[in-house]
């Protein structure tokens, strides 16, 4: 660059940066010491000014230029003798990539354009191409030596260098980037890549933040299909059926919890089978058990125990582990567990002594023992999920089982994840996480497992399109602040406040998720930030759209099950 403009903002370089084509840019900055930047602003002064006065003294028009360089070579002067900035030599250079030359010749034009836009006067190293690539390399040497004289004001204004694109895990690696494609960055056109399982990361958690319609769903579905392609094994707690094609697709699981024969039972111990087949359980796990059931119970009627009832309700658990005849003793453990109906009879027997807080939980029972909630409870276990893709459905529950169906299925796959002899990249999603959170049992379930995932190599995935849910109780906020990845999608003027008090976010970026498009989003990673746009093939766009037209237009049929509530997918043995 041989010619800059007189006036700035800060930032006036991040054009170049942003330009969508690959194009290299080099800053190099050396300082000059006070007394040489002295003697050197006196000459100039001392030549600007004898220009003006031969100007004058001939009667010839002023030249502007000359008046308003005078103009800043006196005001400089002053600030440096009053040492409020300094002088540097400052040289900037490009390098244009392109794939052959009259693509080159193309490129080199664009960039010469922008630089006009920009005020840079751009001309070529005619002669000199090696020392320009060299002098743009990371090395540090500059091998043109073409310079110009910036004051502190002018150099701070073309720092800092903040790209919109998110860096890459090893700047110096030409290796392609890792993770999950995410789609592609709106400030630069180039691609978003994120693996919230990277080495440098504090956990494996994310949220996803979004009103109704945003693309939530779509967005998430796609970063699942692209991280099974990567051995990610994956878990989904799907309250709509919106999983289900995507399922059918990969050969996953997929279960009904609500449908006819589909049970899960709060009352199973975490026996876990070892690399050797040994059947083993964590030396606590009957009082863990016992503790968790606490948490059940509280979800199941949707409310916070008393006192008397938490005292009541932890004898009769101990009761009915011991009618069970599981004790203490660990050779027990593997006996058939008790279930929901033994719970409720050992209240009841426990209210026909007097005791009243043991009766009133009784009658609270009945529905989810012998009343119309009962599918859920009557019987053992019936569901033992296994494979590379795991879906639960909720769909089926009736709205006042599906806080509990979510807080079940979290059991059983955090016993999965928790399983010492599997040890590999696991992903647990939660969508439409407030059915859980509004229940404060069930948010200190969520935050205990977000807290300890990382140590078993998982991730867990919140997905909620009620902010206020998530970030105005101080658990909410607690889950948002152990996902070390945040994803927010357009948001409503009704919560954008909350939002922007949550994530700390600047007027640029909340003006973008007030007017962001439908499947516009901002990924967030501790420092960085990202706009960006999803994107998808036609084949992933067939399997993760939820578009009533589109899916009529298609005629799905996948989502249709069975009696037993297992889905035949037609892919091999697993259902």
């Amino acid at each position: 660059m041989v010619g800059f403009p007189r006036e700035v903002h800060a930032g006036w370089l991040t054009q170049l940066l942003t330009y969508p084509g690959r194009l290299d840019v080099s800053l190099h900055v050396e300082p000059i010491d006070a007394s040489t930047a002295a003697s050197r602003l006196k000459k100039q002064l001392a030549r600007l000014e004898s220009g003006r006065r031969h100007t004058a003294e001939h009667g010839r028009l002023s030249d502007p230029h000359v008046e308003a360089a005078t103009e800043d070579a006196y005001d400089l002067s002053s600030r440096v003798a009053r040492g409020e900035g300094k002088l540097f030599r400052v040289g900037l250079y490009l390098t244009i990539h392109a794939a052959s030359e009259k693509s080159l010749t193309d490129e080199v034009a664009a960039v010469r354009s922008l630089c006009a836009s920009l005020l840079l006067d751009a001309k070529h190293t005619t002669y000199r191409s090696l020392q320009g690539w060299v002098s743009t390399l990371p090395l540090g040497l500059d091998l043109i030596g073409l310079r110009r004289t910036f004051d502190t004001t002018a150099l701070a204004a073309a720092f800092p260098f903040t790209s919109p694109d998110l860096p890459a895990p090893d700047p110096a690696s030409a290796a392609a980037p890792a993770g999950v494609l995410y789609g592609y960055n709106i400030g630069s056109q180039g691609l978003v890549h994120w693996d919230q399982f990277g080495v440098g990361m504090h956990n494996h958690n994310s949220v996803v933040l979004g009103r109704s319609g945003a693309g939530k769903s779509y967005l998430v579905k796609l970063e699942l299909l692209r991280s099974l392609y990567r051995g990610v094994e994956i878990a989904v707690i799907d309250p709509e059926d919106e999983y289900a094609r995507l399922a059918a697709a990969v050969g996953g699981t997929y279960v009904h919890l609500g449908a006819t024969g589909v049970r899960l039972n709060p009352f199973d111990l975490p026996i876990q089978t070892r690399a050797d087949g040994r059947r083993t359980a964590p030396k606590d796990a009957l009082v863990r058990r016992s503790l968790f059931l606490h948490t059940v119970i509280s979800v199941l009627l949707g409310a916070e125990l008393e006192a008397a009832e938490r005292a009541a309700l932890d004898q009769a658990i101990a009761s009915t582990y011991e009618n069970a005849g599981i004790t203490a003793d660990t050779r027990t453990w593997t006996r058939p567990s008790p279930t929901l109906v033994s719970l409720r009879d050992e209240l009841a027997h426990a209210g026909e002594t007097g005791d009243t807080a043991a009766a009133e939980l009784a009658a609270r029972l009945h529905p989810f023992v012998d009343g119309s909630f009962k599918q859920l409870f009557d019987g053992p276990s019936s569901v033992t999920p296994e494979g590379h893709l795991i879906v639960f459905s909720l769909r089926d529950l009736p709205e006042e089982l599906k806080a509990i169906g979510t807080l079940l299925v979290l059991d059983a796959l955090w016993r999965r994840v928790s399983n010492p002899a599997i040890r590999r990249q696991r992903l647990v999603v939660v969508d439409e996480a407030w059915l859980l959170m509004r229940e404060r049992s069930g948010a200190e379930f969520l935050l205990r497992m977000a807290k300890a995932s990382r140590r078993h190599w998982a991730g867990l995935k919140i997905i909620t399109q009620d902010e206020s849910d998530l970030l105005s109780t101080q658990l909410g906020l607690a889950v948002v602040a152990n996902a070390a990845t945040q994803i927010l999608l357009r948001q409503a003027p009704q919560a954008i406040d909350e939002v922007t008090r949550a994530f700390n976010l600047s007027a640029g970026e909340r003006a973008f998720l007030l007017s962001a498009d439908r499947g516009q989003g901002l990924l967030s990673a501790g420092t960085q930030r990202v706009a960006f746009q999803s994107i998808a093939s036609p084949t992933e766009h067939y399997l993760v759209t939820s578009s009533p037209a589109e899916l009529a237009a298609y005629g799905d049929t996948a989502d249709a099950d069975d009696s037993s509530g297992f889905v035949d997918l037609g892919f091999g043995d697993e259902t």
